[in-house]
């Protein structure tokens, strides 16, 4: 089992949202995040003083089986490609050893199947 994060663009998550859905992955957890520093960073200015803003992004995890992976993660890349300059977002992926549901008790893999 691997977990999944992707960092995106917060106008990519309807598209990439909908690709998950296709592809049957889910539950998926998304959260509001920001981005400091990088490649590409958003200049602001504040009663003339110049300083690098935060980006605003998306994280999404969500648990996929290590067979489907592969498929999972070009079809999330794709979804989440954008026409921008810099950085369209990053994917990273870990390896699970184990997961509890804390209700039941019962093993991760066991629950998403």
């Amino acid at each position: 089992m691997l977990k999944i994060d992707a960092i995106i663009h917060p106008f990519k998550l309807e598209d990439v949202k909908a690709t998950l859905q296709r592809l049957g992955i889910g539950p998926i957890l998304i959260s509001e995040v920001r981005e400091y520093g990088g490649l590409v960073q958003q200049k602001a200015f504040y009663r003339g003083a110049e300083y690098c803003a935060d980006i605003p992004k998306v994280k999404l995890e969500m648990l996929v089986s290590s067979l489907h992976a592969d498929e999972v993660i070009e079809e999330l890349s794709r979804a989440a490609r954008t026409t921008l300059p810099g950085d369209d977002g990053t994917i990273l992926v870990y390896e699970v050893a184990d997961g509890i549901r804390i209700r039941s008790g019962s093993r991760i893999q066991y629950a998403l199947a």
